[in-house]
């Protein structure tokens, strides 16, 4: 074996180790649910922001701090409520009588991991100010530029049920979630367990990083090294471009959706200690990150399909590529 291959080889060693680690962690204190911590743990390897949605107390928030919790790194968390300001996030400029010069005081969105609870609840104009940070990771504030310390990722939850004194996201926030997420109901055995483990002691309080912000950045770089072929990477193309498509939809995913896709398939492929992305991945992943870019028509509404149930419906429907060496 070649010096390349076996160095290759340990550093695929080292992220399917530290991502066990992390899931691990993770799994102490969220029952019953693997699937859902695989895909926030992919989304943090694929260098992307996760928007955690569902009913009130299935565990978004816990979730969220469990994997900010799991990394060694600076976390901030973000309450959103009505009178949140802008600057609240971005940070604002101050005059300092001192020395007569105006001095930056960043705000909260100045973290690797930020943990966004119920974004929903604070004002659109309050929202945007995490456009740019979560796009560019940057922040520009009377006209200048700051930039974000890697790895930087926005774990945001909100309440999709709940419509007084929310604020519905706008499209080009959703856009920028690589993925979605719905906690659902535990199983009636993982709730049993749940009340044991809860019952006397808050398991949060006693998690332990697993690893620290430098390591996930070599992990990073492990994901950027896995292989996406031509033919896979028309077959996302295909996908996608089927969101635009469909008559069940009335807005289709955006070719941000595309990237992201791609991006999320190699980190899924990564923690699966293959080099390269399958087909199966990008199937497997489609949901979670385009299901919440997409709308569905009236028609798909009235009929009782959302937006999962036609993405799952195109999945099914567009051929798979055909096998050929790239």
């Amino acid at each position: 074996m070649s010096t390349t291959a076996t160095s290759s080889a340990m550093e695929f060693d080292e992220l399917t180790e530290v991502a066990g680690r992390v899931r691990r962690a993770i799994e102490t204190v969220i029952e019953g649910k693997p699937d859902v911590v695989e895909v926030a743990v992919t989304v943090l390897l694929a260098e992307g922001h996760l928007l955690i949605e569902d009913v009130p107390g299935v565990g978004k928030t816990m979730l969220a701090k469990a994997l900010a919790r799991s990394i060694d790194c600076t976390v901030r968390r973000i309450q959103f409520t009505p009178d949140l300001l802008p600057s609240d996030i971005t940070g604002v400029s101050v005059f300092n009588q001192e020395n007569r010069e105006f001095e930056f005081k960043p705000g909260a969105v100045f973290a690797n991991i930020v943990v966004g609870d119920e974004i929903n609840r604070a004002s659109p104009k309050t929202q945007a100010a995490l456009l740019e940070s979560m796009e560019e990771r940057q922040v520009t504030v009377d006209t200048t530029t700051y930039q974000l310390e890697a790895p930087f990722m926005v774990i945001a939850t909100q309440n999709p049920i709940e419509m007084e004194g929310t604020y519905p996201l706008p499209e080009a926030q959703r856009d920028r979630f690589m993925a979605r997420l719905s906690m659902g109901y535990p199983e009636p055995a993982a709730e049993l367990r749940m009340l044991d483990g809860h019952a006397a002691a808050e398991p949060l309080e006693s998690l332990q990083p697993v690893t620290d912000g430098q390591q996930i950045l070599r992990l990073v770089k492990t994901v950027h090294s896995v292989h996406v072929s031509e033919s896979v990477k028309e077959y996302a193309v295909a996908l996608v471009g089927a969101t635009r498509r469909s008559q069940e939809l009335r807005l289709g995913a955006s070719p941000r959706a595309t990237l992201h896709l791609i991006r999320a398939a190699r980190a899924a492929a990564a923690l699966d200690s293959r080099e390269f992305v399958l087909p199966d991945d990008i199937q497997e992943l489609a949901v979670p990150v385009l299901a919440h870019r997409v709308l569905p028509a009236a028609e798909a509404h009235l009929g009782g399909r959302g937006a999962a149930d036609i993405i799952s419906g195109l999945v099914a429907s567009v051929p798979l590529p055909r096998t050929r060496r790239d």
